[in-house]
């Protein structure tokens, strides 16, 4: 489980759906993102971290 990121998302204040319709992406993805199940693509990542204020690398650390 990615904790850092339901992190940065509960400190905004933020749903998984939102987070998701701000991405551009489904809310199923971004769980299984949020979750460790899948791996965003570079695009997916960097409009995840543009959302939630993050550089998007951290998610290829």
């Amino acid at each position: 489980m990615r904790t850092w990121l339901k992190e940065k998302r509960t400190i905004k204040g933020m749903t998984q759906q939102e987070v998701a319709d701000k991405s551009g992406i489904k809310r199923a993805y971004y769980t299984a993102i949020e979750n460790g199940t899948r791996r965003p693509s570079p695009e997916v990542a960097q409009g995840i971290a543009k959302t939630l204020k993050f550089k998007w690398v951290i998610f290829f650390n």
